[in-house]
């Protein structure tokens, strides 16, 4: 009995060092799932806060690469309002030279003084000094479209067709600036020719003005003519009459001296001259006249004129009338 129950006792004891050892093995487990589980979520934490880490990094790039594209974005359109007002301005001031230009060519085939050349001459380098500046304008243009990245071919057109205009306008300026210098060069031509002709003309005028002066004096000697009466006595002491011929006093005759007086006579225009006045009693012409050519003309009982009846006549022999009177 004592056997069997020390050999229970044994078993009993065996029985329970056997669970010690399983708890003890439990506990090891447990330990050992425990810090498995630690380490799991210690494992799991750290793959988070780098998950975190590497998301924030990714948005805070997403962010920069945003805000690098709205400023891009900004950028382009602040580059496109630019060259939307540009191009407008570009235009309106070509669109200007264009209806500047041709009112020049109108303006330039007309005579003008020197006050309309001088405003065709402002007008033309009004018109260069807007094209060098809108050549000025796209080049800067141009310049920035390459610098900013940014590709629109529909810009780069416009860009190379406004170039395009531009040097149009600048060779039509040139050909008008080529018309006008011809042009003046044509009325310089003229004008030294007006200037050589008028030279000439002056001088034929001058030669007429001489030959019709010397016409006119050949005319007024022509017609020159010289007249003197009065008393046998007033002649013959003025040195326009004298006595001669007859015999022993006796006889004699009434004639003109051979050096006249001339200051005595009185000068007329033998074609405008057609009376002489003379109111005496009694007249007779010493000078040698045919008879057809006057006549005694009585007023009031006295010879109030003598009237050339036919002035060639009566001037042919002699342009020199002395009428003595009584």
């Amino acid at each position: 009995m004592a056997q069997e129950l020390a050999i229970t006792n044994q078993n009993i004891q065996k029985k329970t060092n056997e669970e010690e050892i399983v708890m003890k093995m439990n506990r090891k487990i447990q330990n050992a799932i425990s810090i498995g589980l630690v380490v799991i979520i210690v494992i799991a934490a750290l793959v988070g806060i780098s998950t975190y880490t590497q998301k924030t990094t990714e948005i805070n790039e997403l962010q920069v690469q945003n805000a690098g594209i709205n400023q891009e974005l900004q950028e382009r359109d602040s580059m496109v309002n630019e060259l939307v007002g540009a191009f407008d301005e570009i235009e309106q001031n070509l669109k200007f030279i264009k209806e500047k230009r041709q009112v020049l060519s109108v303006e330039s085939q007309k005579e003008g003084n020197y006050d309309r050349k001088q405003a065709i001459v402002e007008d033309i380098a009004l018109m260069n000094d807007m094209l060098e500046k809108s050549s000025e304008h796209i080049a800067e243009l141009e310049r920035k479209l390459k610098k900013s990245g940014i590709e629109i071919s529909s810009f780069k057109k416009k860009i190379a067709a406004l170039n395009q205009s531009i040097e149009e306008q600048n060779t039509q300026i040139v050909a008008l600036q080529q018309q006008i210098e011809e042009r003046d060069v044509m009325l310089a031509d003229m004008s030294q020719t007006i200037d050589t002709m008028q030279v000439v003309l002056q001088a034929k005028q001058d030669t007429l003005i001489q030959q019709q002066q010397l016409i006119d004096e050949k005319i007024y000697q022509l017609n020159k003519g010289f007249v003197a009466y009065g008393t046998y006595k007033e002649l013959e002491e003025h040195n326009v009459l004298t006595k001669g011929g007859g015999f022993l006093g006796l006889g004699k005759q009434v004639k003109l001296k051979r050096n006249l007086d001339e200051d005595y006579f009185t000068e007329l225009n033998i074609q405008e001259t057609k009376s002489i006045p003379l109111f005496s009693n009694e007249a007779t012409i010493i000078s040698e006249h045919p008879d057809s050519s006057y006549s005694f003309v009585e007023q009031d009982g006295v010879i109030a004129y003598l009237n050339i009846d036919n002035p060639d006549e009566f001037w042919k022999i002699s342009k020199y009338a002395v009428i003595e009177i009584k």
